[in-house]
């Protein structure tokens, strides 16, 4: 199920008490032919690692919200990561899909995200419908 020629660039926000599933999602999705950023695939020894996850967020074309229980749950970077993605997504058209919830389990959506359609991967078809979305997006950006 390639997207296209021109893959388009996902960014991965989670918990990271979620890794293990995120980490089955990432590699499915690059089986898939998305180019993916996820912190623990991208980042080097070395880096200055909220630099780097700055620029990533500024420089991909969607960003993939891993949601489950935990998420909202304990502080963390993510939380900084989805106000980025938040102040880069209101300059954007609205019509444009840029935030992608993808439910890991069933839980609540934070507030931040209630407005934006989301999709379940943990129900039948859910990962068909995520990889159509990105399908779209790759479309888009041509």
């Amino acid at each position: 199920m390639m997207l296209s020629a021109h893959p388009v660039r996902a960014f991965f926000i989670y918990a990271h008490s979620d890794k293990k599933i995120v980490h089955r999602l990432h590699a499915r999705m690059v089986r898939d032919g998305v180019n993916t950023w996820l912190d623990t695939e991208n980042l080097q020894p070395g880096q200055d690692w909220a630099y780097e996850i700055r620029r990533a967020i500024l420089k991909c074309d969607v960003i993939i919200v891993c949601l489950s229980r935990a998420f909202n749950e304990r502080r963390g970077y993510r939380h900084e990561e989805l106000r980025l993605a938040l102040r880069k997504a209101s300059l954007l058209p609205r019509d444009e899909v840029f935030i992608v919830p993808v439910r890991l389990e069933k839980c609540v959506m934070p507030d931040s995200l209630r407005r934006l359609h989301r999709v379940d991967v943990f129900e039948r078809g859910g990962y068909r419908i995520l990889i159509r979305t990105l399908r779209g997006k790759a479309e888009s950006n041509r």
